[in-house]
């Protein structure tokens, strides 16, 4: 089973721990030996989601929405992003070069055409720029790839 992750970044500590617990737990419903987790390893869901499947025994590939993606993430990140772009079996690129909203959309496109579900770490609410998980999410739908939104009750962004 390939399954893709698109979610809110900069979520608050409390919800961080909440939001790591639902993921731990969607992944325990697959067969682990079977799992490819398909991210564009962002800080927050994108990441923790990669880690979640990895632990459990699956694999990762990992889309890169441009060549200067990393660099526009956090600097406590970079240490993150990069074990987990060494333990993917796979790299997907979109061959743009700098990271903007139009990057980070063409990348979940990507992500959304390589997997079998997309779950999203959605609060339901429109995205806040371009390229945001709403988008990813109205994406997966036109394309009739299945979503499983993951939000825990009564966290906030």
């Amino acid at each position: 089973m390939r399954v893709c992750i698109t979610g809110h970044r900069g979520l608050p500590v409390p919800v961080e721990k909440q939001v790591r617990a639902v993921l731990a737990a969607r992944v325990e419903t697959f067969d682990a030996r079977d799992l490819v987790g398909i991210s564009c390893i962002a800080d927050g869901p994108d990441a923790w989601w990669a880690e979640a499947v990895l632990d459990a025994g699956g694999q990762i590939e990992v889309v890169v929405p441009a060549e200067e993606y990393r660099q526009g993430l956090p600097d406590w990140h970079h240490p993150v992003y990069d074990r987990l772009m060494r333990n993917a079996s796979g790299v997907h690129r979109t061959g743009l070069r700098e990271s903007t909203s139009e990057a980070h959309q063409a990348g979940s496109e990507i992500l959304v055409g390589l997997c079998d579900e997309l779950t999203a770490v959605w609060d339901g609410q429109p995205a806040r720029g371009y390229g945001g998980t709403a988008d990813v999410v109205a994406y997966a739908r036109r394309t009739a790839v299945p979503v499983t939104v993951l939000w825990p009750e009564g966290a906030a962004r």
